[in-house]
């Protein structure tokens, strides 16, 4: 069954039970096991200890990153029992005039942290959830806001972990400077510039349609926490016992940030000669957010401890709730991360198959550029995984276009980084999506289904730009095309669409 259509069942049958049971859980063990009883052919013991053969690599190959959000959860719990969340939200309920300045605050607050997906969406949640929670606003949107400036930010960040994926996705051989071409595809990136764009505009206009629409409109009639955040929320409450100021909530996130940055230029080399490019491009991304999360925490204590801002039993406490509220979000993680590699070469090489289909059909150079999107959006939605689609898809556009195709591989290459941030953007299994949705504390299915509206909009006219793109082999004729049917679908959803947050009711405290 490896590298057939079969191999794309797995991931279908995952995504079709979540969105129809709403129980991701169950859909994400299902989607699993029938893989592994595809590639063994249906021997059921034999699957099962398949199944949890490659969970264990795949936990083992990431275990940086659940240690990452651990020491992160420990901190967030840390800072809330100090009581230094309250007296930012106490600042910004007197400071922030209503929802959209909270909104854009919080847009503002994702496009600053560009350095890596998983912290963007955690950090943003964190602080800014409070905040967004004074003025009643759906955490479905919250959540879609913090996935708007995750992947996309970062895929047009030159400092920023994915840069690193996305160099190391050259083929060894390859005479091509993977870092020099992905600054060549930031511009073209369709799908994260007017991801940003169209977020922007619902933010200030308040149009908010479909499935995000009704959402609001509940909660605008009345807003409450969801059910599996409502013990979290009265347990972090029920416990800020601190006498934290605004400072003991801002110089720990300064800290981590700077000390993640740092990390990526440490792992990268920097200490040996390397200069700042090549440290980004050369880092562990894993290791640095691990080294850096360990840092702020260290730091964290000792700014806590000694000025008796928290107790030090209070402190320790804090562990425990930690690694509680990242629970979900992790178990949600290591499922998805099997099913990847179920997926994978190894396995079922769903990758390989996709290949196979994309290199036969590929003669035809002006349909390159929207092909390649079309696919890695399939294929990052079925996989979940952006840095797994950049993998497989980027090596076969170098060996269909040589380096000497100049422009046109340059555009390929960033239809196919657009492609997969839109995938991983609207796929329920994607790290980022079940991330952002930890971030907002809102129901994991509810962001998906809310998003993915919105996600179509922004695609369909990526996809449109991109065949300007291949027709013309001009990437900034295919970027203006790409931002003017942005512009056409925008003036229409306001011509049509009514203000649901924003305005003057919307705008009170």
């Amino acid at each position: 069954m490896a590298e057939t259509a079969w191999s794309v069942l797995p991931p279908v049958i995952t995504i079709v039970l979540a969105l129809w049971t709403k129980e991701v859980y169950m859909s994400l063990i299902i989607g699993i096991f029938s893989g592994a009883l595809l590639f063994t052919g249906g021997s059921f013991l034999e699957s099962i200890l398949t199944m949890f053969a490659v969970m264990a690599d795949k936990v083992g190959s990431n275990v940086n990153i659940l240690v990452f959000l651990v020491i992160l959860g420990i901190l967030v719990a840390a800072i809330t029992r100090s009581g230094a969340t309250r007296a930012y939200g106490e600042w910004a309920a007197r400071t922030i005039h209503g929802r959209r300045s909270s909104l854009l605050l919080t847009a503002l607050l994702g496009l600053v942290i560009f350095i890596d997906d998983y912290f963007n969406c955690l950090t943003v949640g964190t602080v800014m959830r409070p905040v967004t929670d004074k003025f009643q606003i759906a955490r479905t949107k919250l959540a879609y806001i913090i996935d708007a400036t995750a992947a996309p930010i970062c895929i047009i960040a030159p400092v920023s972990s994915w840069a690193a994926a996305v160099g190391s996705s050259l083929p060894e051989d390859s005479t091509i400077d993977g870092f020099s071409l992905f600054l060549q595809t930031i511009p073209f990136n369709l799908y994260a510039w007017l991801t940003i764009l169209f977020m922007l505009f619902i933010i200030w206009s308040g149009r908010d349609f479909a499935a995000m629409g009704k959402s609001i409109e509940r909660n605008n009639e009345h807003f409450e926490i969801p059910k599996e955040y409502q013990d979290t929320a009265e347990a972090s409450v029920s416990r800020e016992e601190g006498k934290g100021r605004i400072i003991d909530l801002i110089l720990p996130l300064v800290v981590l940030i700077a000390a993640c940055v740092y990390g990526m230029l440490y792992t990268g080399g920097i200490h040996e000669g390397k200069s700042i490019a090549e440290a980004f491009a050369d880092c562990d991304s894993s290791k640095s957010l691990v080294l850096g999360s360990f840092i702020a925490f260290v730091f964290t204590g000792l700014l806590y401890l000694p000025r008796r801002v928290i107790s030090f039993n209070s402190f320790c406490d804090s562990f425990g709730w930690g690694f509680k509220a990242m629970t979900p979000a992790i178990f949600i993680l290591c499922l998805a991360w099997t099913l990847s590699g179920i997926c994978s070469k190894d396995y079922l090489n769903l990758g390989g198959f996709v290949g196979a289909v994309v290199s036969a059909h590929a003669s035809i150079i002006m349909f390159l550029p929207p092909i390649f999107f079309l696919v890695a959006a399939g294929l990052a939605f079925a996989t979940g995984t952006s840095w797994g689609t950049f993998g497989i898809l980027i090596p076969i556009a170098i060996a269909v276009l040589d380096a000497a195709s100049g422009d046109i591989l340059v555009v390929s290459v960033a239809a196919i980084l657009s492609g997969a941030v839109c995938g991983d953007h609207a796929s329920p299994i994607s790290d980022t999506t079940i991330l952002a949705s930890a971030g907002a504390q809102c129901n994991h299915l509810d962001h998906v289904s809310t998003q993915i509206p919105y996600v179509a909009v922004v695609a369909t006219c990526s996809l449109i730009g991109y065949i300007v793109d291949g027709f013309t082999t001009n990437g900034w004729l295919g970027l203006a095309v790409g931002i003017a049917a942005l512009a056409i679908c925008m003036a229409v959803i306001r011509a049509r669409v009514p203000s649901l947050d924003c305005g003057n009711a919307s705008e009170e405290a």
